[in-house]
């Protein structure tokens, strides 16, 4: 089998040292068991071919995009697995001002297509996540990307139009209007939406390898705002006021926690170069300097201690469009009490929305996982509450063990509230730490240790936590091996989901134990 992937490949395209199949089988989180080996092809075409070949010699295919994950979306669960790094089939098929439709293959990062839009005046609606310097357009289409964009546009999948899949048995699938003959890509919903099927699947149905997205104007105007709350539940009926206005991009509350470690994570380097954006995004020198100015002022004690603090971005086609919109943000936050401060988060991250990648790890070292939950509005309090007795009860614990928590809260479209729980523990780092954050950053912290207590609790945390929102009955993203999503599914729905699985994956090798029944594992 190995011979055949190398003959279809070539020997630099099928990866088989221990450390790079090591790497390539974990996570941040876990470390599942490692690949027999990783392939990295750079089309389709020998894609298709080489998913032929693993498939028929009984191996499971494990799609990876950036790698960034934390739920286990691309862990093989066996070692008789083949890893499909897709970070070299990269790069725009076709960019159509005119049309206001762009087609990149799957490993292109959002950073990349940021950049290539950013000269013709274009820019995704969505258009990346934190982690967009290496995160891609197939990972987040698998897992459900948000955040750039997400509180007026939604998530990476809101916006993307046609696929192309790679299926289990080397079948390749088009779906929207590139499915119909004498068509190409532009529309989604001509007929049942076969797209649809292939989002926040985990990779379960099939390999994505080109997506077709639309574009919007890049916004001429960019505006931000900062207030501050004393608890969580003021700010949260802000932010979901501020959501359903649907006149803020982004829009997210950080708790105590959070922002205490996002000035302690802060360097010289990270803030230098986001000043200089912030300079040079304002549209005139005297304005950046007038904005780059405040930063300074402002430095980093920002937001009153022990309070939560919301951020958001407001963008326009004119300036009086821009200042409507941040006049209805101003009067809503005022609504709910708390006060305004200097807005240099948003504006911060705004100037270099893809930074480096450290944040894979504390300013201490530490490590993080995150689960969230997606609900209304109204639900907001619901799962507030719900967590804070969920931590008072293990408080203790979390000291012994050194397990700390935070929350982040966002707004995504007009009519839904994101919950995400984090817990922090200082433990030994994987691969991927290691791999993704810079040398130099990781030589300035302490030396990482086993924390087995640690990481004892926060799997058992994990499970509380999922206990939790199943009982609330909250949507999540980025499902991977961690969310319970066939379990919790209605019956005749999950039946339907067997058939599509067998349909598309006849042998259950195809990201086995993503999506799909127990006994498919």
């Amino acid at each position: 089998m190995l011979s055949a992937l190398v003959s279809c490949l070539g020997p630099e395209r099928v990866i088989t040292d221990p450390d790079s199949r090591a790497l390539l089988s974990s996570d941040l989180y876990a470390e599942g068991a490692t690949c027999a080996a990783a392939i990295r092809p750079t089309d389709t075409a020998t894609l298709a071919a080489a998913v032929r070949i693993a498939t028929e010699a009984g191996y499971a295919i494990c799609p990876r995009g950036g790698g960034l994950s934390y739920t286990g979306g691309y862990v093989p669960t066996t070692t008789k697995s083949i890893v499909v790094d897709t970070g070299d089939l990269a790069g725009i098929v076709e960019l159509d001002a005119g049309g206001m439709v762009l087609t990149v293959r799957s490993g292109t990062t959002w950073e990349a297509i940021d950049a290539a839009l950013a000269p013709h005046g274009l820019r995704l609606p969505y258009f990346g996540t934190f982690s967009g310097r290496m995160a891609t357009v197939g990972g987040g289409l698998s897992g459900g990307a948000l955040f750039f964009g997400t509180a007026r546009y939604g998530a990476a999948a809101d916006n993307v139009l046609d696929l192309e899949v790679v299926c289990a048995d080397g079948r390749i699938l088009r779906t929207g209007q590139a499915a119909f003959r004498n068509s190409k890509p532009f529309y989604r919903t001509h007929g049942p939406d076969f797209t649809g099927l292939f989002l926040h699947d985990g990779g379960a149905f099939g390999i994505k390898t080109e997506a077709s997205f639309r574009l919007i104007e890049r916004p001429a105007h960019t505006g931000f705002l900062s207030w501050a709350f004393p608890n969580a539940w003021s700010a949260a009926a802000a932010l979901s006021a501020v959501g359903r206005s649907g006149a803020a991009e982004e829009a997210y509350v950080f708790d105590p926690a959070t922002t205490a470690r996002g000035m302690a994570a802060s360097d010289l380097g990270s803030d230098l170069r986001r000043l200089r954006g912030i300079v040079s995004g304002q549209g005139s020198i005297t304005a950046g300097l007038r904005a780059g100015a405040k930063v300074i002022m402002a430095g980093k004690k920002l937001v009153p201690e022990g309070w939560h603090s919301l951020h958001l971005v407001a963008a326009g086609r004119s300036a009086a469009a821009l200042a409507a919109d941040l006049g209805q943000c101003a009067a809503l936050l005022a609504r709910h009490g708390g006060q305004e401060i200097p807005c240099s988060i948003p504006m911060g991250v705004r100037a270099a929305p893809f930074d480096n990648l450290n944040g894979v790890l504390g300013p201490q070292g530490e490590r993080w996982l995150a689960l969230n939950a997606k609900l209304r509005h109204g639900d907001a309090r619901q799962i507030i509450d719900g967590f804070d007795r969920l931590i008072a009860g293990y408080r203790e614990r979390m000291a012994a063990a050194r397990v700390t928590h935070s929350v982040l809260l966002s707004a995504m479209n007009t009519h839904a509230f994101s919950f995400e729980a984090v817990f922090h523990w200082p433990d030994r780092w994987l691969p991927l730490h290691r791999a993704v954050a810079d040398p130099a950053f990781l030589a300035k912290l302490p030396p990482d240790a086993p924390n087995p207590a640690g990481a004892a609790l926060v799997a058992e945390l994990r499970e509380r936590t999922l206990d939790l929102y199943d009982e609330l009955g909250v949507a999540s993203n980025q499902l991977g091996r961690t969310y319970r999503y066939y379990d919790n599914l209605a019956p005749t729905t999950r039946t339907l989901l067997d058939a599509l699985k067998a349909t598309l994956d006849p042998q259950g090798l195809m990201n086995p134990g993503v999506l799909a029944s127990p006994d498919r594992d």
